[in-house]
């Protein structure tokens, strides 16, 4: 069943139009995520689906009942944000309790409601304190209580671990994995942070201008990306992009030339048939895909960047395009200053069209 489903939503600001018929699907149970760049409409569509804007066309639909003219406090919903928005003169417990207090639920139901989030946040021994007395992580946990407490039939998160330093943010990302395996409720998280997507969510969408540009679980987008956006966007480092042309092609194998690198060229394998000899193309490589080797494409290595048990090597071609290498043979020799050979299996090649869309 559909915990949340959007059919061709379009919101426009005026005459601009930031969401541009959107449609997709969150299984009940999933951790779908929202990820792109700022701009790109993702947090305007969290915030649709919470019914804090209005949607210009189209339907919203939360565990098949349409939502889309339905008030924010009758969706079903509870949304985290970016900042706590923590009452600072109440207790954790006050805070958590809020909404029960608000919608005049019993003293008892109140205790069992917040004992029971707190035990899962792990916030026992803090109830007392106010949020001035507590650690960031603290402080985002309890507004994650504050939604868990009202059972709601979704989970939105808008960028809720955005203010937080690298080594909360790490431990926050663990905190609400396990939340979601132990409560099984359907979330939407909002990031532009691709790591936290592909850590967190069981289904992603890639969002790009107003438009889905391609959705599915974290490894298949990082393997098989749609286009060159998706490519660049998954994946830390980006993947590496190069203009090239087919120089001959034999079936599924094809060998295309590197532009303007002395005539050095790659394998790659691609079943599209309408991909002719001389056709012009940019090869995607994963910086994990190459090897450093006596022979190959010859690089110039600009820099390295070791970082303990993996390096990068910033590589350059002889018509200026950059490579990232990545290593994981725990070499400590520099390399900067030298002219390397870069080979890869042919399986890890991927090909795309000039105007950006992948040929398989």
């Amino acid at each position: 069943m559909a915990g949340v489903a959007i059919h061709n939503v379009r919101k426009s600001f005026g005459a601009i139009e930031v969401i541009k018929g959107i449609s997709l699907t969150v299984k009940q149970g999933e951790f779908g995520v929202f990820v792109g760049p700022s701009g790109c409409g993702k947090s305007t569509l969290l915030r649709m689906i919470a019914g804090l804007e209005e949607t210009t066309s189209g339907t919203i639909e939360i565990e098949g009942r349409d939502v889309t003219r339905v008030e924010p406090a009758d969706r079903g919903v509870a949304m985290v944000f970016q900042s706590y928005a923590l009452y600072p003169h109440l207790s954790v417990f006050e805070n958590m309790a809020f909404s029960l207090r608000l919608a005049h639920a019993s003293k008892q139901k109140i205790q069992e409601a917040v004992g029971e989030a707190a035990r899962i946040l792990q916030l026992d021994d803090h109830l007392h304190k106010k949020p001035a007395q507590l650690s960031g992580g603290q402080r985002q946990r309890v507004a994650i209580g504050r939604a868990i407490v009202r059972k709601p039939k979704v989970f939105l998160f808008d960028e809720p671990l955005s203010n937080l330093d690298a080594e909360l943010r790490v431990q926050m990302r663990l905190e609400l994995a396990r939340l979601h395996r132990q409560i099984g409720a359907t979330m939407i998280y909002v990031t532009h942070d691709q790591v936290e997507a592909m850590t967190l969510a069981s289904k992603i969408f890639v969002l790009r201008d107003g438009i889905v540009q391609q959705q599915g679980n974290p490894i298949d987008l990082y393997d098989d990306p749609d286009n060159r956006f998706v490519g660049r966007f998954i994946g830390s480092p980006a993947m590496n992009f190069m203009n090239a042309h087919v120089k001959k092609r034999e079936g599924e194998k094809v060998t295309v030339a590197i532009d303007n690198a002395g005539g050095q060229t790659i394998d790659a394998h691609m079943r599209d048939a309408g991909i002719g000899e001389d056709t012009e193309v940019v090869v995607g490589i994963r910086p994990e895909s190459l090897n450093i080797s006596d022979n190959g494409l010859e690089v110039t290595v600009e820099m390295g960047e070791d970082l303990g048990g993996v390096s990068y090597l910033h590589t350059r071609t002889s018509d200026g395009s950059e490579i990232v290498v990545e290593r994981r043979d725990c070499a400590r020799d520099r390399l900067d200053g030298t002219k390397v050979g870069l080979t890869v299996n042919p399986r890890n090649v991927l090909i795309f069209s000039t105007e950006g869309q992948r040929l398989r």
